[in-house]
């Protein structure tokens, strides 16, 4: 072995430019598949390790207190297929009036309405309708709530909520109309979100339930689908008087929730990380392959001194896997540290504490391991050809192309117009068919991956723009909170509206209401915005049906259509403080999130006429600066809060910047490609280039001739790797937006115009050039002298 060894570093020593290319390719590919892996694995397994960790529940099922006994529910733990079972807990879910209904004392954090997203952190007041479980602690075999701050309820008149961002202050109390003061002693995360909040098993009765919460978890595959999971509550719930529970929430859809935008990365990384190995093996195999038809003599010089057949191929494997082991190392470190932001920034305001998101080590393992087998193979073809040669025939081969090899081809193009460096460079290829077709297949790949990257980055920069409402809404002015320490608006809503409409440069101004209410149905609330004024000016993307038009109608995103299985046409139940409303969905819009509605004031009016908006969106006129508007808004009314809506939507943002940067990697390593494959020819034809120069070629039109003859793979490479970037662009698109649950609109997807093509034509000719260019100024400098010398 130790003669392997130094034969190859002998080897490594004496290609150091195809060492560097080998090192460089390996690096390039192994830092875009570590970060699709870490993405991958983030997007599910954080999650299932702090689910198995806090022994989550399967479902969270409520009952009706009426219709079923505690004794019956808790019969069901021993039903077949349940492996453990929490509960019977009473429920109940009360109403904490707003600040402007003399609700809390203290400010705190908490699940509140009116808070819209983008805008500064702040302490949000504990509002809404919460759901509260009547619970003696927070262990137990199913859903081990853990605490965050504080500590657990132990007597009447405390409360622990659930933890929702970084407000975790204690000490705030909550009245309940009708019902006892609550103070805050704890916050807490249930990763199963049986609640939000929870009381003494004494205490609940004060705030008279009207359900039974159970908690189950079943054994073995019975959780592993939806559709499992529905068989498994059936076999649970067969001696009880009702077929199903009021309402039950699987995990899987919590799961889904914290995973949808991890998901939607893990298409395109994929693709990246795919056609980065691709390309990786062809450069490889490419770089081999030319090392031994160059290393010919070395090869036969070798056997002649009594290396094996074998010891020869362990010569090339070791050659390669050097500078590729390397590259794997330095590329994984790298692709790990490189992650780290973009899974911060996926994972940023997923409303859980218990995810812990990192790359897991079997990522760095696979990897470290993965890539380097993967350079063996690749070289393992071309180096069996070495295998192969008896070392007489190997002493005795040339180093130039055998006669006749394209010869054909390369006559027939010197009978055209072309001048001679171009005829010549184009016949160039033919003469190593084999090289040419990997050379291609790289260039071919690069000009895919930068049509795949051209496509995402124009559809996401147009959903960026859509999402962001650029150009119809330019600042949201929020009502000051007394409890917050703010001061409180000069006048009612309808006054405010008036003051934000009369200021310079106003154009169109819309009311909004955010409200928690109830879903009939669901536990869970959801937030519901009630629009009043311009909202057909906001801006909202329609993806299906309509937008608002009169009373009685909603419009809902993708996410809450699909977590609860409804569509454009169906009718939903909203309940607030004991009065219900019925509205029809009448479209769905781009995107938003699982747990939101949109509707009119009219249906806000039918069930809650008192309230009034906590917020407006400004629509301002051509040419009027948003903080000089601001800065009137203030000074009019300093309880009124503008601020100025960002034009950049962050997701948008982070794809299109993994994408330029995967784009730009895997383009060098398709040009590196071409770099070997045009310092391979060119060596090999030194005896040529000098007769050629001795007949008076000028070392310009060698340039021409070398770079013409990748220029033309170029070529070909872009009329094939349009194609091909285009069809990967049409299965990944759709597979990011229904991770994500967004429904984008046709203008957005419809890319491929002339605008767009006509520069990618151009793209793999680009590539080419450009990996030709350092091997066509060495061929040009290359003397007449030193080739006689050297032959």
């Amino acid at each position: 072995m130790s003669a392997v060894w130094r034969a190859s570093r002998a080897a490594v020593r004496r290609r150091r430019l195809q060492t560097i290319v080998i090192g460089l390719v390996v690096f390039s590919s192994t830092v875009a598949i570590v970060v699709a892996l870490g993405l991958l694995e983030a997007a599910s397994a954080p999650f299932d390790r702090a689910f198995a960790q806090q022994r989550g529940a399967h479902v969270v099922a409520s009952f009706d207190r009426a219709g079923v006994s505690d004794a019956r529910l808790g019969a069901t733990a021993r039903r077949p297929g349940v492996e453990a079972a929490a509960g019977p807990f009473e429920q109940a879910v009360i109403t904490v009036p707003d600040a402007g209904e003399g609700s809390g004392e203290g400010s705190g954090g908490g699940s509140g309405a009116g808070t819209e997203s983008g805008s500064p952190a702040a302490p949000r007041v504990v509002t809404g309708p919460l759901t509260v479980v009547g619970r003696a602690d927070p262990a137990g075999p199913v859903d081990r709530v853990r605490l965050l701050a504080g500590r657990w309820v132990t007597r009447p008149g405390e409360i622990v909520l659930q933890a929702q961002g970084a407000d975790r202050e204690l000490g705030t109390v909550i009245s309940v109309p009708g019902g006892p003061r609550l103070t805050v002693v704890g916050w807490a995360s249930s990763l199963s979100r049986s609640a939000q909040g929870w009381v003494t098993p004494d205490q609940i009765g004060a705030l008279h339930p009207t359900a039974t919460q159970m908690l189950y978890r079943f054994a073995g595959s019975a959780s592993a689908t939806d559709g499992r999971i529905e068989k498994a509550m059936a076999s649970a719930m067969a001696d009880l008087p009702s077929a199903s529970p009021l309402a039950s929430q699987s995990y899987l859809t919590i799961k889904r929730d914290v995973g949808r935008t991890a998901s939607a990365y893990v298409p395109f990384l994929m693709a990246f990380g795919i056609l980065g190995l691709v390309v990786a093996v062809l450069i490889v195999a490419n770089v081999v392959s030319g090392a031994v038809v160059a290393g010919l003599r070395h090869i036969g010089v070798l056997k002649a001194l009594g290396f094996t057949p074998n010891q020869v191929v362990a010569v090339y494997l070791v050659m390669v896997l050097v500078p590729g082991a390397v590259g794997c190392v330095t590329g994984t470190v790298l692709g790990g540290i490189g992650a780290q932001p973009l899974l911060k920034s996926v994972f940023m305001g997923i409303g859980t504490e218990d995810l812990a998101v990192g790359i897991s080590p079997w990522v760095y393992g696979v990897t470290l391991l993965g890539m380097p087998v993967l350079v063996v193979l690749a070289a393992l073809a071309p180096a069996l050809r070495a295998h192969r040669l008896p070392a007489a025939r190997a002493i005795s081969a040339g180093s130039s192309p055998r006669a006749g090899r394209g010869q054909r081809v390369q006559r027939r193009l010197a009978g055209t117009r072309l001048p001679r460096s171009v005829s010549l460079g184009l016949g160039l290829p033919f003469a190593r068919p084999g090289r040419t077709v990997l050379t291609l297949a790289a260039v071919v790949l690069g000009v895919t991956t930068v049509t795949l990257a051209t496509g995402l980055s124009s559809t996401m920069a147009a959903y960026g723009e859509a999402a962001q409402r650029v150009g119809h809404v330019h600042t949201v002015v929020h009502v000051g909170k007394p409890q917050f320490g703010e001061p409180a608006p000069k006048q009612g809503d309808a006054e405010t509206e008036a003051l934000l409409r009369s200021l310079p440069g106003a154009l169109r101004v819309t009311a909004d209401a955010w409200i928690e209410v109830n879903l009939a149905g669901y536990t869970e609330t959801i937030n519901c915005q009630f629009f009043r004024g311009d909202s057909d000016t906001l801006g909202e993307t329609i993806a299906k049906g309509r937008w608002l038009e009169g009373p009685g109608e909603v419009v809902a995103s993708p996410a809450f259509l699909n977590k609860r299985g409804l569509d454009v046409g169906d009718r939903v139940t909203f309940a607030l403080d004991g009065s219900k409303a019925s509205a029809r969905i009448v479209g769905k819009t781009m995107d938003g999130m699982p747990d939101r509605l949109q509707s009119n004031w009219e249906t806000l009016t039918a069930f809650a006429p008192d309230r009034e908006a906590n917020q407006y969106e400004v629509q301002l006129a051509p040419g009027t600066a948003v903080d000089t508007y601001n800065a009137a808004v203030r000074a009019a009314d300093p309880g009124l809060r503008p601020l100025a809506l960002s034009e950049t939507n962050r997701d948008a943002v982070v794809i299109i910047g993994s994408a330029s940067a995967l784009t730009v990697l895997l383009a060098t390593v398709a040009a590196l490609g071409v770099f070997n494959t045009a310092l391979l020819n060119t060596r090999e034809r030194r005896r040529d280039l000098g007769t050629l120069k001795s007949l008076g070629m000028t070392p310009r039109q060698v340039s021409v001739m070398v770079v013409t003859s990748m220029a033309a793979l170029g070529a070909v490479g872009g009329a094939l790797g349009i194609p091909a970037g285009i069809g990967a662009y049409e299965l990944i698109i759709p597979a990011m937006t229904d991770a994500a649950d967004v429904s984008l609109p046709a203008s957005m997807t419809d890319v491929w115009q002339a605008p767009v093509l006509a520069p990618l034509g151009l793209t793999g000719i680009v590539i080419a050039a450009l990996g030709a260019l350092v091997p066509a100024r060495s061929a040009a400098r290359l003397t007449i002298a030193k080739v006689l010398h050297n032959e």
